[in-house]
């Protein structure tokens, strides 16, 4: 009967904070009324940026980039190399490469 009960509690705290959290998300992520911002700002708040959106690309897309980047041979070497040293691999180093190159 012990462990019955001890079940019932952690069940029903476990849920009162699950629905605690969700309100307070709900409701900490409603900002507060402020001016209209200007209609050029909107769109980039609301879209992810363009080196997050560079991590959906496919494979035809990074290839493209790839070989429009390494007509510059200095510069794409360059960010290869500080790619390398920080160990990126795969789709997780072409943001940072898009960053490196773009910049």
């Amino acid at each position: 009967m012990n462990r019955t009960r001890a079940f019932i509690v952690a069940t029903t705290v476990f849920a009162g904070a699950v629905t605690g959290g969700i309100a307070f998300a709900q409701s900490s992520a409603t900002p507060p009324a402020t001016t209209a911002a200007p209609a050029a700002s909107e769109p980039a708040s609301s879209s992810p940026s363009t080196a997050a959106q560079v991590e959906s690309w496919t494979t035809k897309q990074w290839e493209a980039a790839k070989k429009k980047w390494a007509k510059d041979k200095a510069k794409w070497a360059d960010c290869r190399k500080q790619s390398k040293k920080v160990k990126l691999e795969g789709r997780k180093s072409w943001s940072f490469l898009y960053k490196c190159m773009t910049s």
